[in-house]
């Protein structure tokens, strides 16, 4: 079992390594869903943290669909990120008809390469997010696909989760989310059909030092 803390502060993904996280998935501003985090946390945390780091690549919040302009920046994020040997980045990008955009998700994937690519919750927007999973295969490089299935919480999506499992099963690893914690984690692994977890508070409460 996998479990990827969300955190978005130094003293966070500290507290979240102490309490028994394996990885981290580093973000800005979770009001909004999550951005893109500076380079001064990110370059800090890389020399205190033992676990691996999973970046977002975000450029704002508001909806998946990018200009052009925009997955520029997200392109030059990446860059900074290779450039500090992180563990892998996170994002996702769909059209206007809320579907995976698949030739600028396969262009971004190509400019990570090597680093992990988690696929994130933006699949729980489009319509039929276990074809969404399905299609994904298709692009070399993603490691996993972040997703509740395209429900509020884990449990509410626990039958589309587990679909999107036996569709990419042998290609990526689907990453449970979605008010996933400490507290309900033994029940929800014990429905899912999966092997990593990833919440705000999945080993525990973060904030308050």
């Amino acid at each position: 079992m996998v479990l990827e803390a969300c955190v978005e502060t130094f003293e966070e993904a500290l507290k979240a390594e102490s309490l028994g996280a394996d990885r981290i998935e580093l973000c800005d501003d979770l009001g909004v869903g999550g951005i893109t985090p500076s380079y001064a946390l990110l370059d800090s945390l890389l020399k205190q943290l033992k676990i691996p780091v999973m970046v977002m690549i975000r450029p704002r919040g508001g909806n998946f669909v990018y200009t052009a302009s925009e997955i520029k920046v997200m392109r030059q994020s990446i860059e900074v990120c290779k450039s500090l040997n992180v563990k892998g980045v996170v994002f996702g990008i769909l059209d206007k008809h809320s579907q995976i955009d698949m030739d600028i998700t396969r262009l971004l994937a190509e400019y990570a390469s090597p680093l992990e690519i988690t696929f994130h919750k933006a699949i729980d927007d489009t319509p039929d997010p276990v074809r969404s999973a399905e299609m994904l295969t298709e692009i070399k490089g993603i490691t996993r696909i972040l997703t509740s299935g395209g429900k509020t919480t884990a449990l509410e999506g626990a039958e589309n989760i587990n679909e999107m499992s036996k569709v990419t099963a042998g290609h990526l690893n689907i990453l449970a989310a979605g008010r996933i914690t400490n507290a309900n984690l033994k029940e929800i692994s014990g429905i899912l059909d999966v092997e990593e977890f990833h919440g705000r508070k999945i080993v525990g409460t973060l904030q308050g030092f």
